[in-house]
């Protein structure tokens, strides 16, 4: 084969030499120039030892790594149909960018899912509905006995997204978004940028890494009382959410790819500019549930009584359990959990933590509520979700099990126009969003998108209104995993509560 492709090259350059030969015009000079090159690359292949299929297919064979890098792509764009399409598939991304851009966003000629399978999950709708315009319950109040400083809050807000992972004019667009449509925006663990101050409501995370909250001594991050209270106290914080995990890598730590890490987030990190920065796997500042409480009054002191919660992947039950029951014992608590999926995205994770290890988000979530009620601890400590919620029935089904907020992450990325290329851990994001590349960066114009954050937040809470309207309740906080069903049979449909009990 490696003679043949040769020899047909060959061929080839002789005859366009010919036709340069007799036709010396500009195009047949290209055409020699284009057949000369390609033989030239033939012949290196040919005889270059790395890679075999190169040496066995000179030439031919680099289609396959042009058709590898654009799979991602071509699946989405020529294979996938609109309910198989993953992470995230065409119908829920198709729903965010209609609501960003106020396009029309109803479905012709039915649903297109198969409601008779196992695992079709609905809710049933109410004959005498209410009117959406009277609907309650969009905002929630954060902060528990031990906090001076409540937070009012939207129940849907814009989960941990650091920048270095996204790029400043993603970050500007999503904190401007939120200040148009009154919701928060957690800042990931990569600390408080300019890019954050853009007068939306922030909730600081503070993560093993404590950048924007801590210090470098001797090769080791530590937390600093002076640095942390610099931050917390900024009038846009409005709470401080303590990150043990995520739930696309629970119990490794966060990860900025060298090629991210430019001298201007290094500088805010304090870290050295075009390294890999590996955040701790686990927090230098506590070693127990003990001293964990103490930290948490500690930051709650610090950023003078604002709500402090904590955000993790449910793991250990038993040990998660001993946590509650330190709480008990102390009298003394979080404001708010943040509950993580195992489902949860990142710009990049290692394989195995990322599909085997974590709970699954309404797993985790259920888990988390049972322990809440059993500790009597419901009215104090609120709980947010995460785990791709997307649209209305995400989010009400998370409110059912337990939740009073939701966080979104990949769904706000794509009201920016994400098109889920899969490429955010190469720093070629195309459209702008998850890159430092300056010239990819420009792409993402930020005064055009904020306010696709704002219209997508906006129209994704009236949605939630519709459908709790449709189901005969007053308010979204009255809705009750009774009156959400599964078919767990082909002739078995349950409640989620029956489900869980």
């Amino acid at each position: 084969m490696r003679n043949t492709i040769l020899s047909v090259l060959f061929v080839i350059t002789l005859l366009c030499g010919s036709l340069v030969y007799f036709v010396p015009q500009i195009g047949t000079i290209i055409l020699l120039s284009i057949s000369v090159i390609l033989s030239l690359i033939a012949i290196y292949d040919s005889f270059q030892t790395k890679h075999s299929l190169l040496r066995a297919f000179p030439l031919v064979a680099r289609l396959r790594w042009l058709f590898e890098e654009e799979r991602d792509k071509i699946q989405q764009y020529f294979i996938e149909d609109n309910l198989n399409g993953t992470p995230i598939n065409r119908e829920k991304r198709s729903v965010v960018y209609q609501r960003a851009k106020l396009q029309k966003d109803t479905v012709p000629f039915g649903t297109q899912h198969n409601v008779y399978a196992k695992g079709y999950e609905f809710v049933k709708h109410s004959l005498f509905p209410k009117n959406h315009h009277d609907i309650a319950g969009e905002r929630v109040i954060f902060g528990s006995d031990k906090c001076s400083q409540k937070y009012n809050g939207s129940i849907i807000n814009i989960s941990a997204m650091s920048f270095g992972s996204l790029s400043k004019n993603a970050i500007m667009a999503l904190n401007q978004g939120a200040k148009m449509a009154n919701f928060a925006h957690n800042t990931g663990e990569g600390g408080i940028s300019p890019y954050h101050l853009q007068g939306g409501d922030l909730i600081f995370q503070v993560g093993t890494g404590y950048f924007g909250a801590g210090k470098s001594v001797d090769g080791k991050r530590v937390f600093d009382d002076v640095i942390f209270k610099e931050n917390a106290i900024r009038p846009e914080v409005k709470m401080i959410e303590i990150k043990f995990s995520q739930g696309a890598k629970p119990g490794h730590g966060g990860i900025l790819p060298a090629k991210k890490n430019t001298p201007e987030i290094a500088k805010i990190r304090a870290v050295e500019p075009g390294t890999q920065v590996d955040s701790p796997p686990s927090h230098s500042a506590f070693l127990n549930f003990e001293s964990m409480i103490t930290f948490i009054q500690k930051v709650r002191d610090l950023s003078e009584g604002k709500p402090v919660g904590i955000k993790f992947c449910v793991g250990n039950n038993e040990e998660i359990e001993e946590m509650f029951k330190a709480f008990s014992k102390a009298n003394n608590y979080p404001d708010f959990i943040s509950i993580d999926g195992g489902e949860g995205g990142t710009g990049a994770a290692p394989m195995e933590f990322t599909n085997y290890i974590g709970t699954p988000l309404v797993e985790g979530l259920v888990f988390i509520n049972k322990l809440l009620i059993k500790y009597n601890l419901k009215n104090q400590i609120k709980i947010i979700a995460a785990g791709k919620a997307i649209d209305a029935f995400d989010i009400i089904k998370l409110l059912a099990l337990g939740a009073d907020s939701i966080g979104m992450a990949r769904s706000f990325m794509l009201s920016l126009g994400c098109i889920q290329a899969r490429e955010c851990n190469l720093d070629t994001c195309p459209v702008g969003v998850a890159t430092q590349d300056p010239d990819l960066v420009k792409a993402l114009v930020v005064e055009k998108k904020n306010v696709r954050v704002k219209n997508y937040h906006n129209k994704t809470i009236t949605a939630v209104k519709e459908m709790i309207a449709a189901m005969g309740v007053d308010s979204i906080a009255d809705v009750k995993s009774n009156q959400i069903f599964r078919r767990r049979k082909d002739e078995e449909v349950v409640s989620l509560e029956e489900v869980y009990k």
